[in-house]
């Protein structure tokens, strides 16, 4: 599982042109799955919510990332993104062979969305499959990239 994690001010994912979801302040998560995460279990994937939720990269009043997620209660906006296990070694076409196949993807998607929802209320998503626009101001800009075979 690879996570593009990005704080806003705000976001929000449009389809055909209409909103689908928005957050405020918080943080877009951009979420890839790979062929093998369906091996995770529950315990793996609440391991690697609670690192996402507790990321102390909020400012604190002396401007030093020392908040997280929940000392500021922002909110989510959890996004699928095949893309992110593009393989570019070869060629110029990206290859995707090593995400997870759609309708698999999107039963995990919903699993990991429903981890998250559980340990924090503030919990939005993408449409699974759709043509998205998502617009977002970034804040700092502070973007993190975790990966579960780091943190796992």
């Amino acid at each position: 599982m690879r996570l593009v994690i990005q704080r806003v001010k705000r976001a929000e994912v449009l389809v055909k042109d209409t909103v689908f979801s928005k957050i405020e302040k918080g943080l877009l998560i951009l979420l890839g799955l790979s062929k093998e995460d369906r091996f995770l279990k529950d315990k793996n994937i609440n391991k690697i919510v609670q690192k996402v939720l507790n990321l102390r990269i909020f400012a604190d009043k002396e401007n030093k990332l020392n908040l997280s997620l929940l000392d500021i209660g922002g909110e989510i906006l959890l996004v699928s993104q095949f893309t992110l296990y593009a393989n570019c070694r070869k060629g110029r076409r990206p290859n995707f062979s090593l995400a997870m196949p759609g309708e698999e993807a999107k039963k995990m998607f919903a699993k990991i969305k429903n981890i998250f929802s559980s340990s924090y209320k503030k919990v939005y998503t993408g449409a699974f499959g759709e043509e998205m626009e998502i617009k977002l101001i970034n804040d700092g800009p502070v973007t993190i990239i975790l990966d579960s075979q780091d943190i796992l």
